[in-house]
């Protein structure tokens, strides 16, 4: 487990991805770009408290920045999504493959259930 390569980006992005407001910043930008100002005003948390956000989110490059004038305006960049896409994909299979055999499981007879039946009428008159 040691000698697991571990990139830099991935983990990046899932520390960007850990806090709610975080998550929240990146479903309001995906409806398109939005100035700081409009950001802020749809949390109930302090302008340099967002300001973090977007600060942290840009480093993770989850949203672009680009200035006009003394305005900011931030828009979602969901390139850097494409590793979490990744790493959860072995996941997929993963789980994909451990539900499967748990149906076929549930759904085939036991060897136990079968032999643990209460013998029929019919059965105990061919017994006796």
């Amino acid at each position: 487990m040691r000698n697991l390569s571990v990139t830099h980006a991935p983990d990046a992005v899932f520390r960007a991805l850990a806090d709610p407001t975080r998550r929240a910043v990146l479903d309001l930008l995906r409806r398109g770009q939005q100035p700081a100002g409009q950001i802020a005003s749809a949390f109930p948390v302090s302008r340099p408290a967002i300001s973090k956000h977007l600060r942290l989110l840009r480093r993770a490059r989850l949203v672009q920045e680009h200035r006009v004038g003394r305005h900011r305006y931030y828009r979602l960049d969901p390139e850097p999504l494409r590793s979490v896409d990744q790493w959860l994909d072995d996941y997929r299979v993963f789980w994909s493959g451990k539900l499967a055999s748990l149906k076929s499981f549930l759904e085939s007879p036991t060897p136990s259930s079968v032999s643990h039946r209460k013998p029929s009428r019919q059965h105990k008159e061919n017994l006796e």
